[in-house]
């Protein structure tokens, strides 16, 4: 298929974590009205973003995938005929955790999940505490409509991991977010991240010569104000759509899939990389050390 229609879901969340899930199997529901094939669903979206703290007990929001979430999810992507990329808490084993996201195909069918690579920690964003790193590498799923490649978050702001899951055929890169400001701060500074933010994504696109679709929460949660904004920007970095900063929204963008080659013919960065001199990548830092 040239076109898909992706549907974004930016919503605020509680700290019922059944109640958050029925929200957004009802917003879904909403969004295959207006046209949605694609769902994407923000990061962590069946609770409060808990990470604002180091809390034992909130490992107990954590489930199996696929488990509970995803086998209600499936039902209802078969029964729309939707694709839903959906992140999750997941419990891998007794005290083993990952920020992981679930893909369900159009049918309901599980393809699989990718596991956070990137963790961050920060104060109020203490993902160290309940992560472990992913492990099962870059992914790209070949859905009903697209070949759908998944990050998730912190993930946004490293160029490598855009690169080798558009290398694996990603007709666009979906990014579920959960990021915000500090409510102590000023407005230039609360400008200047969320350009930061955005225009790293828009570069991604750029270099890779496809499209983009960043989703994020939006509400006020423990002293920081998610910042919504999530948006879709094309191959060449225009935002197709821009959500607002602090109200829940329901959008269904058009991606012309085919325009990527178009792109990349006329940008050729994919030809003229000089995959012979990329060697020293993996070197934390090129100093006199790793010389």
């Amino acid at each position: 298929m040239a076109k898909v229609q992706v549907g974004l879901v930016q919503m605020t969340c509680t700290s019922n974590k059944q109640e958050n899930l029925d929200k957004a199997i009802f917003k879904i529901r909403e969004i295959a009205v207006q046209g949605a094939q694609v769902v994407c669903l923000q990061e962590l979206f069946t609770s409060l973003y808990f990470c604002d703290e180091e809390n034992y007990d909130n490992f107990k929001l954590a489930e199996t995938i696929p488990g509970p979430s995803t086998d209600a999810l499936s039902i209802v992507a078969a029964e729309l005929n939707v694709v839903i990329v959906a992140s999750l808490f997941e419990k891998r084993a007794e005290g083993l955790y990952h920020n992981t996201t679930a893909v369900l195909d159009a049918d309901g069918t599980y393809l699989g999940k990718y596991r956070k690579m990137h963790i961050p920690d920060d104060p109020g964003f203490y993902e160290k505490f309940y992560f472990a790193p992913g492990d099962i590498g870059y992914k790209v799923f070949k859905t009903k409509y697209a070949k759908i490649g998944v990050l998730i978050c912190w993930d946004q702001w490293y160029p490598e991991a855009a690169r080798l899951t558009s290398l694996m055929g990603a007709d666009f890169l979906v990014y579920p977010t959960a990021i915000g400001w500090a409510t102590t701060q000023d407005l230039p500074t609360n400008r200047e991240q969320y350009n930061a933010w955005q225009t790293i994504q828009r570069s991604h696109a750029i270099a890779n010569g496809i499209p983009v679709v960043s989703v994020n929460r939006v509400g006020e949660e423990a002293g920081v104000e998610f910042w919504g904004g999530s948006f879709v920007s094309n191959p060449f970095g225009t935002i197709l759509y821009q959500a607002s900063h602090n109200e829940e929204e329901l959008k269904v963008v058009e991606i012309d899939m085919s325009k990527s080659d178009s792109y990349r013919t006329h940008w050729p960065f994919l030809r003229d990389r000089r995959i012979d001199s990329y060697s020293q990548i993996t070197k934390r830092y090129i100093d006199d050390e790793s010389i």
